[in-house]
């Protein structure tokens, strides 16, 4: 993004009354399971992101919603990035990088200092895990309770 862009962007905590929130996290959530075999897709719903230990933000220009994200707490230590997903509007324009530098600067601050992430194999898949390794990421085991299959994969950033 341009700074010309950039400076108009607002990250907000997540309003889960939003029309326009809930409609991309249930297309987040059908996208997610479409694309992965029965059993495989994590993602969480409109519920699920509602617990103490998830921060959920989003990015809004003006009043359109461009995308979402959450950062959940897994330790003192180590927290996981849930459920981002860009507004098919404005795929490729930065939208989930701004986003996931937020949640990077969320948890130095909380001082974590492992920043976690699952996500699939596949097409579906590729330009999250291409963020994700832009950023810093790097594939290693799993964490947390989920179990390593043929299709999911982990990623780990040291802080």
């Amino acid at each position: 993004m341009g700074p010309e862009i950039e400076s108009i962007l607002e990250v907000r905590p997540g309003d889960f009354a939003d029309p326009q929130v809930i409609a991309l996290l249930d297309h987040h959530f059908r996208d997610m399971h479409a694309n992965s075999p029965p059993g495989k897709a994590f993602a969480l719903d409109l519920t699920a992101l509602q617990t103490l230990d998830i921060t959920f933000l989003t990015l809004w220009q003006d009043d359109k919603l461009l995308g979402c994200g959450a950062l959940k707490q897994l330790s003192v230590s180590h927290a996981e990035i849930k459920s981002m997903r860009t507004h098919t509007d404005h795929l490729r324009k930065g939208v989930a990088a701004r986003l996931l530098a937020e949640f990077m600067g969320l948890a130095l601050q909380r001082g974590y200092s492992r920043l976690s992430v699952e996500t699939g194999r596949g097409a579906a898949f590729a330009a999250a895990i291409a963020l994700y390794e832009r950023f810093g990421f790097v594939s290693g085991d799993k964490f947390a309770d989920y179990e390593p299959s043929d299709f999911n994969q982990f990623f780990h950033l040291d802080l």
